[in-house]
């Protein structure tokens, strides 16, 4: 029998928490000893939150960002899992190990780490901020082909100076320094969430080929890529939302 407990356990692992400073870490938002046979997975709380737990059954939620939830609206013994920058940073764009497996990407390198925040949190392990790796020989159409397959879509798509990139970088954000790095690995495509015009120069003097997928699309396949880990991991009957309408 699972309970809200043992989901927040396997979450904890998936998730890496144990990386961020406690307040960042997520996990239980709102405890409940009801054992959770079916859980429902959004990145906001979805309007009308209680009539789509009743209709759908729902023993748990987990939400992305539950800052605006309505838990008087919720049955009373349904709990609630949050995380926010766990979520970010291994589901979307950054060192995403189903995405990597998704796209192609082998021999996966870290690029970047960030910073600890000051110096209370200088003990934590650093978080890389994105992923380099070894790709299939695809062409720049080919490669927007795939990311609007797997994402819906982008939201920019610049084309490099490398006809075929045999490295392709992930990364959860797009500054020079981080072009800079890519370019001495050897990366040809470098795939983010949102194009910085701060990168510009950077770009235009690597070559570098730039997809900027949004943030937004690159959440909402972490969603899906949560589900199937529950699905996958214990066997929970999962309900994604998204854009006021169930998957």
């Amino acid at each position: 029998m699972i309970h809200l407990y043992n989901l927040d356990v396997l979450l904890q692992t998936a998730l890496i928490t144990h990386r961020y400073p406690a307040a960042e870490r997520g996990g239980i938002y709102r405890p409940s000893s009801r054992p959770v046979e079916r859980i429902g997975l959004a990145l906001e709380p979805p309007p009308q939150v209680g009539n789509w737990v009743r209709d759908n059954n729902l023993d748990a939620l987990w939400l992305h960002r539950p800052w605006r939830l309505d838990q008087a609206a919720l049955p009373p013994d349904v709990g609630v899992l949050y995380h926010h920058l766990p979520f970010d940073e291994t589901l979307t764009t950054g060192y995403n190990v189903p995405l990597a497996a998704a796209l192609g990407l082998s021999e996966l390198d870290i690029l970047g780490y960030k910073t600890a925040p000051g110096p209370a949190d200088a003990h934590l392990p650093p978080r890389p901020i994105g992923m380099v790796g070894a790709v299939p020989h695809r062409s720049f159409d080919e490669w927007k082909q795939l990311i609007n397959n797997l994402f819906g879509g982008y939201d920019r798509a610049e084309f490099g100076s490398v006809r075929m990139p045999e490295m392709v970088a992930v990364v959860g954000a797009m500054n020079p320094a981080l072009i800079q790095e890519a370019h001495e690995c050897g990366v040809g495509l470098y795939l983010t969430g949102e194009y910085r015009k701060s990168a510009q120069e950077a770009v235009d003097e690597t070559g570098m080929a730039v997809i900027a997928i949004g943030h937004r699309r690159t959440e909402e396949w972490g969603l899906r890529a949560l589900a199937g880990l529950l699905r996958e991991k214990i066997g929970v009957e999962v309900h994604v939302y998204r854009s006021n309408a169930p998957l």
